[in-house]
């Protein structure tokens, strides 16, 4: 690296480029090294550990010029964060196409991947960091929010008003769980290791409070939940000290969960008994003994888990890879407690529902002040999604370009997306709409121990699905296209694919949004229609996804 670069999103109606597709993708690269939105921006890393937006600054250079340089019809081809080619290809095709962090299996270690890595061969791409369409903490509180409603719902009669969550990690996933918990009614105690990262959320909004010791964030909460107060507080502790101390004395919250950068054991995770300065310190002079250290302190993190489960806390992964990281370290029964799609999320995905996302190009925040608007009057019946916009438009603080994150289904996503066309045609938003999504979707990920743990037929592991998915999404016109191996678990755990379109509001535009969004949610009620489940099943009869053979009769393991 090159040392201290600020970079922010190109803004205003005028682009650099010779397409808004590749305009795009070029706000939308920038946008997510600003400093608003990335975790570590000097060192090109979004969040996630290690998760780069482009391989180095050299490479980020070059991309930009690519985008700059290329012709309407041309597309960019990006190899784990190294722009590679310029290609001619036509109207329709995606202007950018990315891969990132793909491994062949036998070579699918972490071991391996840094070794590629420290040789300048590949980079991690984790899932939105490396596809450019982060859009800051926002992009997972809406999923993260929907997860603690359906915890609510499920096991304390629809609220979380009098119950306190025990969770960890701060960082750019796990920022999003302290607001998340506290806009569903509840208190919540948030372990954090690094105190910058527990400040950034506390000035970003996303967090109450930061105790000065675990006995008073403890009191905090426990007071908090009393008095059905929706509190947050950080403690600034490692959680492998933090949860089994509770377990030694008794305390057992309401909720137990985690999201610490637990995939990457080297970048993402902080072991115990070391402070941070010396820990940092023995990550970059003997990285094989820091891996050993963070995985010892992941069994105990993870041991922990499992003892407050037991004590009758409601207990759930949120997918970053701390189970497997400790039954590699000798936790046999980290998997006793469930991955949260298995516990909360499948429906929707059976359903086709996923993070819809979208970013204002224009960087004006009338523009999503009015998508706002249109999102709340194309969809007045359903009362969550009416919830969620108002919540956000009171709690969520913006960074970088305005944007915006609401769950959606197969049926629901291409309207949205027209209507953003419209919006874009009769100049009611000043310039075009980027419109992606996570990569942790209905139909784009093969992730045994998150996305697709437990799938009804055995079909966890199998990866044809997020390859699929992105053939698909490229065939319909995204603007650009990713494939990304690894994402929020870990080398050898994901493969996963990501897509966005740009709404330009053109006739071209508007039949590559509806395609495109279309397409994509359907290969989600696909994905789980073939799998057997009967929501995916419903769905797939009730909007005519078109299946040629009857679903499920790939074989016996669900029948």
């Amino acid at each position: 690296m090159d040392g201290a670069r600020e970079v922010r999103a190109p803004r205003g109606t005028q682009r650099s480029a010779n397409s808004w597709g590749a305009e795009g993708a070029l706000r939308m690269l920038h946008n997510n090294l600003d400093p608003e939105v990335a975790e570590r921006p000097d060192d090109l890393v979004v969040y996630g550990g290690n998760g780069r937006a482009a391989r180095d600054w050299r490479c980020f250079d070059a991309i930009v010029e690519s985008l700059r340089s290329m012709a309407p019809d041309d597309t960019l081809v990006v190899q784990s964060g190294k722009p590679v080619g310029i290609l001619r290809t036509h109207d329709m095709a995606p202007r950018v196409l990315i891969a990132n962090s793909n491994l062949v299996p036998k070579w699918a270690t972490p071991e391996h991947f840094r070794e590629f890595e420290d040789l300048g061969l590949t980079m991690y791409g984790q899932m939105t960091a490396g596809s450019w369409i982060y859009i800051g903490t926002q992009g997972i509180l809406q999923g993260t929010y929907a997860t603690f409603t359906e915890v609510a719902n499920q096991h304390f009669g629809g609220t979380l008003s009098g119950r306190w969550v025990l969770t960890a990690g701060l960082g750019g996933m796990g920022g999003a769980q302290p607001l998340a918990v506290t806009g569903n009614g509840g208190a919540a105690l948030c372990v954090e290791v690094d105190p910058t990262r527990a400040q950034r959320r506390l000035d970003h909004g996303y967090l109450d409070e930061i105790a000065d010791s675990l006995d008073a964030g403890l009191a905090r909460v426990e007071a908090a939940a009393r008095a059905g107060d929706a509190v947050s507080v950080a403690v600034v502790a490692n959680a492998a000290d933090v949860f089994p101390e509770l377990v030694r004395r008794g305390v057992t919250p309401d909720v137990v969960t985690d999201q610490t950068s637990a995939h990457d054991a080297l970048n993402g995770y902080v072991p115990n008994g070391v402070s941070l300065d010396e820990a940092l310190e023995l990550r970059r002079t003997k990285p094989s003994e820091y891996v050993e250290r963070a995985q010892a302190a992941m069994a105990v993190h993870c041991r922990a888990m499992l003892d407050l489960q037991a004590a009758g806390a409601v207990t759930f992964d949120y997918g970053n890879g701390l189970r497997g990281q400790a039954r590699d370290a000798g936790v046999a029964d980290a998997f006793d407690y469930p991955g949260f799609v298995l516990a909360y999320i499948r429906p929707l995905f059976s359903r086709g529902a996923g993070p819809f996302r979208w970013a204002c190009l224009s960087g004006d925040p009338k523009d999503l002040a009015a998508t706002d608007d249109a999102m709340l009057a194309t969809f007045p019946d359903d009362e969550p999604l009416q919830r969620w916009v108002r919540f956000a438009r009171e709690k969520v603080k913006g960074q970088g370009l305005p944007s915006r994150i609401c769950w959606v289904g197969y049926g629901e996503r291409h309207r949205a997306g027209l209507v953003f066309e419209d919006l874009v045609a009769s100049g009611a938003v000043s310039a075009p709409i980027a419109i992606g999504r996570d990569h942790l979707d209905a139909g784009s990920v093969a992730s045994p121990e998150r996305e697709t743990e437990g799938m009804r037929d055995g079909s966890d592991a199998i990866a044809d699905w997020p390859l699929l998915n992105a053939l698909v999404n490229t065939a319909s016109g995204a603007s650009w296209v990713s494939i990304h191996h690894g994402g929020g678990v870990g080398i050898g755990k994901s493969i996963h694919a990501g897509q966005v379109v740009v709404a330009e509001g053109t006739d071209l535009s508007r039949r590559k949004t509806e395609l495109v969004l279309t397409n994509d949610p359907a290969m989600g009620v696909i994905r789980h229609a073939d799998a057997g489940y009967d929501i995916g099943l419903d769905t797939a009869r009730d909007v005519g996804v078109r299946m040629p053979l009857e679903p499920g009769t790939h074989g016996p393991a669900w029948q």
